[in-house]
């Protein structure tokens, strides 16, 4: 009989913390346990005309509980623990008409959204040396893979991971992930990406992040989507001192994503192991993206420019639960353009964009920042062979108490506005406001 390799590790975890009490000590007295609260508010304006379930804006509001326990690692050459994860949504409102489409809250069976829904997370974890294996639920934020955590509850995904740091300044990365459950749903599947109906259960992917000098960092991942596609990541990160309070940050990034498997072949996208919008081949995988940002930090300022360069050939993609519909709507992709309402990755579509923040403590308001953002794409390809555009702006507020009964009460307002002229798009108005707050259990 086969065993899953999370049991495995369980199994010897109990073992270990059953043979030695002061393994299980250790186990214990390095545990920490914390109680999140998320409140959160969301509204998507269609504007100029009914949105893509029908209706003309999606607005929706939750309440979200996260219990993140960490239990230590046993004492010994190798350590075992576990750490479990349980979500909980409440909705405390948006009634049917204006929850079709959302990517918050999971459908009741009659259209309307749920009362409440709940997941569970566990995951056995292994510690040797400065090398730590983990297996169950994780969240990576990874370039070739992110986690999504733009709604009350997050995407979560399944699999194991390997982190090691046994070189100085080196840290390298492997695993296999072979499920995921979105932001706005109880239900596990597969992967694929964007356009994609058919599940792939594994993405297999290694990377790794070396620290040059203590100002330069080199990147290199590598990850495959079982029968969609096979992607490179290189990037550089550079942080240049100017003078007290003053600093230049160059962030450099390119991705080479080719068709692997099923998706390599005629059949296999006609059976849905696809990517969505024009390319060179109908639904097939072919795109390579350049990005570059810079961004001068002046005491509470920072300016950014930036620009990005997405091929003719088709698409930019990532691992997401595609259109495989069970509430798994919404991801994010290690992208300077992944914003607030779109994501900037059209075939042959080139991006400028621009920020600027400020922190308020320069101010005397410490907890306090704010930033303004504008993107503009242009040179989308069309099937019908024109170019079309794009553009969004996005403004941000975020506030956290630093003292009194309140401290530590995180508010946060984002507003997005987009509009495009790619027939399948919808001009959007966004509003998220949401309350947080992380209390320490023990």
């Amino acid at each position: 009989m086969k065993i899953n390799p999370f049991v495995k590790l369980s199994m010897l975890a109990t073992t270990a913390v059953a043979v030695s009490p002061l393994a299980y000590a250790d186990f214990v007295k390095d545990s920490k346990a914390t109680l999140g609260f998320r409140n959160y508010y969301f509204n998507n304006d269609y504007r100029d005309r009914p949105g893509p379930a029908g209706q003309s804006k999606t607005a929706e509001w939750a309440q979200g509980f996260f219990l993140d326990y960490k239990s230590g690692f046993t004492e010994g050459t190798v350590g075992f623990g576990l750490d479990v994860l349980g979500l909980q949504g409440i909705r405390l409102d948006g009634g049917k008409g204006n929850h079709r489409g959302s990517s918050m809250i999971p459908d009741d069976s009659d259209g309307g959204a749920v009362d409440d829904w709940s997941r569970l997370g566990v995951t056995g974890k292994m510690r040797f040396s400065k090398t730590e294996a983990r297996y169950g639920t994780l969240q990576p934020k990874l370039p070739i893979l992110v986690a999504n955590d733009g709604r009350v509850l997050p995407q979560t995904f399944e699999g194991g991971m390997i982190t090691s740091k046994e070189v100085d300044n080196l840290t390298l990365v492997g695993g296999r992930l072979e499920h995921a459950t979105g932001r706005g749903s109880t239900n596990r599947t597969g992967l694929a990406v964007s356009g994609g109906t058919r599940q792939s259960n594994e993405f297999l992917f290694a990377g790794a992040d070396y620290k040059l000098t203590k100002d330069l960092t080199l990147q290199y991942y590598a990850a495959q989507l079982q029968d969609y596609y096979v992607q490179h990541f290189g990037g550089l990160v550079h942080v240049l001192p100017l003078g007290e309070g003053q600093s230049l940050t160059t962030d450099l990034r390119y991705f080479k994503t080719d068709a692997s498997g099923r998706n390599d072949s005629a059949s296999g996208r006609a059976a849905g192991y696809r990517v969505g919008g024009v390319g060179d081949t109908a639904g097939k995988i072919d795109n390579d993206t350049w990005s570059a940002m810079f961004t001068y930090a002046l005491g509470g300022n920072s300016f950014l420019l930036g620009y990005q360069r997405v091929s003719d050939s088709g698409n930019f993609v990532q691992a997401n639960q595609g259109n495989i519909n069970e509430g798994a709507a919404g991801s994010s992709i290690y992208l300077f353009t992944d914003r607030l309402i779109t994501s900037f990755t059209r075939a042959g579509e080139r991006t400028v964009f621009g920020q600027y923040g400020y922190n308020f403590a320069g101010l005397g308001v410490p907890g306090l920042t704010a930033s303004v953002t504008y993107l503009k794409g242009t040179n989308i390809r069309m099937a019908t062979g024109a170019d079309e555009k794009e553009w969004e702006r996005d403004f941000a507020l975020d506030y956290v108490v630093q003292s009194g009964t309140f401290k530590g009460v995180g508010f946060s307002w984002r507003n997005g506005m987009m509009r495009s002229g790619v027939p399948s798009e919808y001009a959007q108005d966004q509003n998220r406001i949401s309350v947080n707050y992380t209390l320490a259990l023990f």
